[in-house]
């Protein structure tokens, strides 16, 4: 399984919100750069990096220090973060990342989805915010009238491949993954899940590896790092990337 770990960009920052919630903000480093490359030097073959600002902006607002983390990095790098428009993806990717993460527009424009990933293929990525079983948007602001796995199953039939999976009541909150909806989501969705939001143990990544057959093949790590939960290297070992 694959680990990855997160850095949240809020006004150029590496953050990490309470349920997604722009006033439960704690402020981990003010060099995200730095942020990346220690995660590198200790093992990570993936970053995960999240445009907080652009998510509740509606547009990349983070651009110049997302493509710096990619430089320096020298690992593949997952973005998202509003990302609601192919000029939007396609300058995310001409930054340098190997994978975008769609999640407002895929509810709001399905069609952009298909075109996205009929020019883009698996670095079309979608994300899946989930509160109480809805589809989030907008930078969680708002939920829609649409089941999770259902909405799940409406991208695979575009042709997409994989999705970040979150449950937001769990995000940040170091309460533990919603196991049962990480295995519902894996099993009825159609999609490679990397599951988000919660893990605060390596028994927590220890039972989302157990889902590794039913599609779950990766997790992000966000506050259960940077507050020492327990060490990368525990995490990678744990998750035998090399399996």
């Amino acid at each position: 399984m694959l680990v990855m770990p997160a850095i949240d960009l809020r006004e150029g920052r590496c953050v990490r919100l309470y349920q997604g919630r722009p006033e439960a903000e704690t402020v981990y480093s003010t060099d995200p750069v730095a942020v990346a490359r220690g995660w590198v030097e200790r093992g990570a073959r993936w970053l995960h990096v999240v445009d907080l600002d652009g998510a509740f902006a509606g547009r990349p607002r983070n651009l110049e220090v997302i493509a710096a983390i990619i430089r320096a990095a020298g690992v593949p790098v997952q973005v998202g973060g509003g990302i609601r428009s192919l000029e939007s993806l396609a300058g995310v990717l001409a930054a340098g990342a190997s994978r975008v993460v769609l999640g407002t527009v895929a509810i709001t424009n399905p069609e952009l989805v298909a075109r996205a990933v009929e020019r883009y293929g698996e670095r079309v990525v979608v994300g899946i915010d989930s509160r109480d079983g809805q589809v989030a948007i907008e930078g969680w602001e708002a939920t829609v009238a649409r089941g999770a796995v259902e909405f799940a199953r409406e991208m695979a039939s575009l042709g997409v491949t994989r999705a970040v999976f979150t449950d937001i009541g769990r995000d940040g909150t170091l309460q533990g993954p919603n196991i049962a909806a990480t295995r519902e989501m894996a099993r009825g969705g159609g999609l490679k899940i990397i599951a988000s939001g919660g893990i605060a143990s390596l028994d927590d990544l220890r039972s989302l590896k157990e889902l590794a057959a039913e599609g779950v093949e990766g997790a992000i790590l966000g506050r259960s790092l940077y507050n020492g939960n327990f060490t990368l290297e525990e995490a990678l070992a744990l998750a035998g990337e090399g399996d």
